[in-house]
């Protein structure tokens, strides 16, 4: 397959998605949750039977708030929603009690948009240390143009997440703070299964053309990569599928994000790479 002669269509795909990413983001922007936008965080203790989606509904029904995110730890529920007064705060509480009879507010505190921004700012440095520290990382094992394309690819992969996390306005949490990380580790591993083989060519076929000998690793490598990304997406989709809400979107990020990376890992990488190497050697 010659993947590399045609890498032009892949630049080309890749463009379009990205470029329709960065346009949404500057058009629409994000669906930010109240990680990022504050609101209140409030603590109930109810009967340990009740479940995460039941109390979801119930406050919903309420139609008292714009968004709600509910986590279950035991007895304990952590409710997020946007900014309640102390009046609503207690209208919930009675909404609660009324639904399931055995509940008790623990704290209810408010978490400003000043944190939420410092979220945002923290997970962009984080993004960017991983990507800064992997360039070098590959530098120093194999060489600065294989560097440079694997940190590219990543850098491709997080855009086209984003775009589409705008796109679609699916909702941006902390959990997809941790995807990204998630989805920048599993991109590089793929990335450098590949670029390992690439290198191991270059030393026993010297005076092979390297279009063809990129392809020849891309290939040798083409079974592990698909396999390794079926295994990876098939208990995603089980965790979609009945996963429950509170962990959706987290799931929806990696799906994505792994997608890509398999893609950019073939069809960006390696061809980034030749045509870093082309122009060094011009």
């Amino acid at each position: 397959m010659q993947l590399i002669e045609k890498r032009k269509w892949f630049y080309i795909f890749s463009s379009i998605l990205v470029i329709a990413g960065i346009v949404s983001m500057f058009m629409q922007g994000f669906n930010w949750s109240i990680d990022f936008t504050g609101g209140s965080l409030l603590r109930y203790r109810m009967d340990s039977s009740i479940t995460a989606d039941q109390v979801r509904n119930t406050i919903s029904d309420l139609k008292m708030v714009k968004e709600v995110s509910v986590q279950k730890s035991g007895s304990e529920f952590y409710i997020r929603t946007n900014e309640l007064d102390q009046q609503q705060t207690a209208q919930m509480t009675a909404g609660l009690k009324e639904k399931f009879k055995n509940v008790t507010l623990e704290s209810a505190e408010s978490v400003g948009a000043t944190i939420g921004s410092e979220l945002a700012r923290n997970a962009l440095i984080a993004i960017g240390i991983a990507l800064v520290l992997m360039l070098i990382y590959i530098t120093f094992r194999f060489e600065l143009a294989f560097g440079l394309a694997a940190v590219l690819a990543l850098f491709h992969d997080v855009l086209i997440v984003l775009g589409l996390f705008s796109i679609f306005q699916w909702e941006v949490s902390s959990y997809f703070v941790a995807a990204i990380l998630t989805i920048v580790g599993y991109s590089i591993n793929d990335t450098i299964v590949i670029f390992d083989r690439v290198r191991e060519n270059l030393r026993t076929r010297k005076k092979e053309a390297l279009n063809t000998l990129l392809n020849r690793s891309i290939m040798q490598t083409m079974n592990r990569s698909i396999n390794t990304v079926l295994t990876v997406l098939m208990p995603l989709v089980t965790l979609l599928l009945f996963g429950g809400s509170t962990i959706k979107i987290f799931v929806v990020a990696l799906l994505v994000g792994f997608i890509f990376g398999v893609y950019s890992s073939i069809c960006v990488a390696s061809p980034l790479y030749y045509d870093i190497k082309q122009r060094s050697a011009s």
